[in-house]
């Protein structure tokens, strides 16, 4: 019998116990999770300033004419075109600033290159002499350098790549030279040299190109450029010694009109960090 009281007064305080415990687990707050930050790759930031350095080849196209005439009266017995390739290697540097909006991108970009492009043409007057025989004559154009300075608006085709075109003013230095061969009245041939004439000239320039993000702040493209720089001129140039008919001195007046096709690689620098991703 005592028994049974101690066990039935066991359970009793065992059931208070567990009621008690209850009751304060309910009180307890409850438990919160902190997750870990998730990185959202927030894209490269193409606005800012850009210098880089480019090198390229460039196929130029000077069209050529000529004029022989008597120099003493002025007046053109013949005049002839050729054309000639000039093509060389190109180098240079490249400064700019883009403006980013979206995924579609504005700028404005000047650059400054040397050139290697030379070339030269040839005219043969047949029977142009005062003695029935040929005059020959050569013109080289040479291009020691160019620059140009373009707007660029695009399109990021991904956060990291962009297709764009080009356009704006350009201007070089374009050096010309020559020389006239024909006979003389003792029907001796002799050569005289053009006087050489340098001038900076101006006009404009097109293209597209494609830029794409390495590394960092560092990109790399690629473009294409046509340019157009005018017209050289020059003349008349006393042929002294060589004759044309009848027994008068020569002259000779030249026009060249210069073209290029540049393509070109580079890499840039843009003066402004990626995007920070914030939590």
């Amino acid at each position: 019998m005592r028994n049974a009281k101690f066990i039935a007064a066991a359970a009793l305080v065992a059931f208070a116990l567990a009621g008690v415990t209850a009751a304060s687990a309910a009180d307890l707050p409850a438990r919160t999770y902190t997750k870990a930050p998730v990185y959202v790759d927030p894209g490269f930031n193409w606005s800012g300033f850009y210098l880089g350095g480019n090198v390229g080849y460039s196929w130029g196209r000077s069209n050529n004419s000529e004029t022989l005439s008597r120099a003493t009266t002025g007046v053109g017995l013949v005049t002839s075109s050729a054309n000639n390739d000039v093509n060389g290697v190109i180098g240079g540097g490249q400064f700019g600033y883009n403006w980013q909006m979206s995924n579609w991108l504005f700028g404005l970009e000047t650059d400054i290159q040397g050139s290697g492009e030379r070339g030269s043409s040839l005219f043969t007057c047949v029977a142009c002499a005062n003695d029935g025989s040929n005059i020959t004559s050569t013109l080289t154009q040479k291009l020691d350098w160019f620059g140009t300075a373009r707007a660029r608006a695009g399109i990021l085709a991904t956060p990291n790549l962009l297709l764009y075109g080009t356009g704006g003013f350009a201007y070089g230095q374009v050096k010309t030279d020559g020389s006239v061969t024909g006979n003389t009245a003792a029907g001796i041939a002799t050569t005289v040299t053009f006087p050489g004439t340098s001038s900076t000239r101006s006009g404009w320039t097109a293209g597209a190109g494609v830029e794409g993000r390495i590394v960092s702040n560092w990109t790399w493209k690629l473009e294409y450029l046509y340019m157009d720089l005018g017209t050289v001129s020059a003349g008349p140039i006393v042929a002294t010694g060589i004759l044309v008919p009848v027994r008068t001195t020569g002259a000779v007046s030249y026009s060249s009109h210069f073209t290029d096709n540049i393509v070109r690689v580079g890499l840039n620098y843009i003066f402004n960090g990626p995007v920070v991703a914030k939590y």
